[in-house]
């Protein structure tokens, strides 16, 4: 008998102490999409060394021109794609008052426009399953599922996010979340 498909749509993706020397090791993924066909996703804690005027070609606006550009996964890295919240966005194609985005026009129009309450961050490639592919990683358990929120989406110190979950997640993630980066220097 086999078991219903279960979309992990709008939910994160931690690395469950599996991942070590490849690009997902201590990551944090949004599944933006998933379905029977596969999976798109975002990692939400590789800040790059660039700013996202650095790839962007023309004059786009100062606001965008600054942000932050992060490296969403290893597949396709010069595709670029954000995620946008706003109170004033209350149907999300991701989750509640969360869109995913790949065209560059939808950017800048974001970029120009003035919001209070606007968050945007944007990402040059993303992490990416077959069909099954994430299924069958589930199953070897290489990762751990946590619901997303937007404060957690939009964290500001990235470098702790992967930990700061598994801590949330209880003492039985603790140990996993205090362990060093290099278990050769515990």
């Amino acid at each position: 008998m086999s078991d219903a498909f279960k979309s992990l749509k709008g939910m994160l993706l931690l690395d469950g102490g599996k991942l070590g020397g490849s690009v997902f090791h201590r990551s944090v993924v949004l599944i933006c999409q998933h379905d029977a066909q596969g999976a798109f996703g975002l990692v939400l804690n590789r800040p790059t060394d660039k700013k996202v005027g650095d790839v962007l070609l023309g004059d786009p606006p100062a606001s965008l021109r600054e942000r932050l550009l992060y490296l969403g996964g290893p597949v396709q890295t010069p595709a670029l794609s954000f995620l946008h919240a706003d109170d004033f966005l209350p149907f999300g194609n991701v989750m509640d008052n969360l869109n995913l985005g790949h065209a560059l026009d939808d950017l800048l129009e974001l970029g120009a426009s003035f919001s209070g309450t606007q968050q945007l961050k944007v990402f040059a490639g993303y992490a990416g399953w077959s069909a099954g592919q994430l299924e069958d990683e589930m199953k070897r358990a290489a990762w751990v599922t946590h619901p997303a929120s937007l404060d957690l989406v939009f964290h500001p110190d990235t470098a702790t996010l992967w930990s700061a979950i598994l801590r949330q997640k209880g003492w039985e993630f603790r140990l996993l979340a205090d362990s060093p980066e290099d278990l050769e220097n515990n």
